[in-house]
């Protein structure tokens, strides 16, 4: 419990408006629920939300001590009231969250709350699986990344022993990572592999592509089917043998065939005719395919895990479920 004495210059305020103020993590919905159960206390008594701060009031705060933190990066999740979060499968050692496009996956200078990230720790904080409170180092992690427009499986690890076995089969490529694309066009020949060299420019945030070696450039490499063609665009299924930054959209561009919606590497007046903005472009499944020993994870060897549907699938090449 803590408590506060109102001044003059907090006088005149809502109840409810000063919580919001004095205690910035609390998310507005559990401070309305603390003063419902009578956990906020006006000179020791339950208050209504709208009641008028008065100086020399006494406020007594039954609240979670880490409620009156100062706000970071690090405890932005106990801003989340509701995670959002689509699980397309939970078990003690991880999650596969299924990531919407337009939210990015870690914090950023342009957004610190609204992110996977902070809604898997309010998540798994919420549920009492975890607690940085009652952690020396380890707080949930992601163990790979999806651009924030596109939308797709993200891995998250729930303990470091499985946060370390994850990034290590990421690494030595055990996790096998397929993505569904709308590209414009029809790829020749139909299915195929795309291997080029890839250079980032940082101050366009953009990769271009070479076809031989050069400095800086890493390699890049993708196998693709064309599942279906209608409409003059086709669906392409890819699967990532490396994972650079742009891989897909700029290789597929690059062959003549940019994805439908891409505004970096594509073209804006297919963009506009099909009515689309933002690439379409859905990692959509993943599989364990462990050669070496994966510990505490060993169970997951073998097991392909999808997302229930796209929505660009439907919408450009009919009802027909995901492959």
């Amino acid at each position: 419990m803590r408590e506060f004495t109102i001044t003059k210059n907090d006088a005149g305020q809502r109840l409810d408006r000063w919580l919001g103020k004095a205690l910035p993590l609390l998310p507005a919905p559990l401070a309305q629920k603390y003063i419902r159960l009578k956990r906020v206390k006006v000179n020791g008594k339950g208050s209504k939300r709208d009641y008028r701060l008065q100086a020399g009031d006494l406020l007594q705060l039954y609240i979670n001590d880490e409620f009156f933190d100062t706000p970071t990066q690090e405890n932005a999740f106990l801003s989340v009231f509701k995670p959002r979060l689509s699980i397309v499968y939970e078990d003690e050692n991880l999650l596969l969250l299924d990531k919407r496009p337009g939210m990015p996956v870690h914090p950023d200078e342009t957004e610190r709350v609204n992110t996977l990230l902070t809604h898997l720790q309010a998540y798994l904080y919420q549920k009492k699986e975890w607690s940085p409170y009652q952690e020396n180092s380890f707080a949930p992690a992601l163990c790979n990344r999806i651009d924030r427009n596109t939308g797709g499986i993200v891995i998250a690890a729930k303990n470091a022993e499985a946060l370390r076995i994850l990034n290590q089969k990421i690494r030595d490529r055990e996790i096998d990572k397929f993505y569904l694309a709308a590209v414009l066009g029809r790829m020749n020949p139909p299915e195929g592999r795309l291997e080029s060299f890839l250079v980032k420019d940082e101050g366009k945030k953009q990769v271009k592509v070479y076809h031989r070696p050069v400095p800086d450039g890493k390699t890049a490499v993708t196998l693709y089917k064309t599942l279906q063609h209608r409409g003059g665009l086709s669906l392409v299924e890819c699967e990532l043998r490396t994972g650079r930054t742009h891989q897909i959209r700029a290789q597929f561009a690059d062959a003549g065939c940019p994805l439908l919606g891409d505004g970096k590497y594509g073209r804006e007046r297919d963009n506009r005719r099909y009515g689309r903005s933002g690439q379409a472009l859905y990692s959509y499944k993943l599989r364990f395919s462990f050669t070496t020993d994966a510990g505490l994870l060993s169970y997951l060897d073998g097991r392909t895990f999808q997302v229930p549907e796209v929505d660009f699938v439907a919408e450009y090449f009919g009802p027909a479920q995901t492959p």
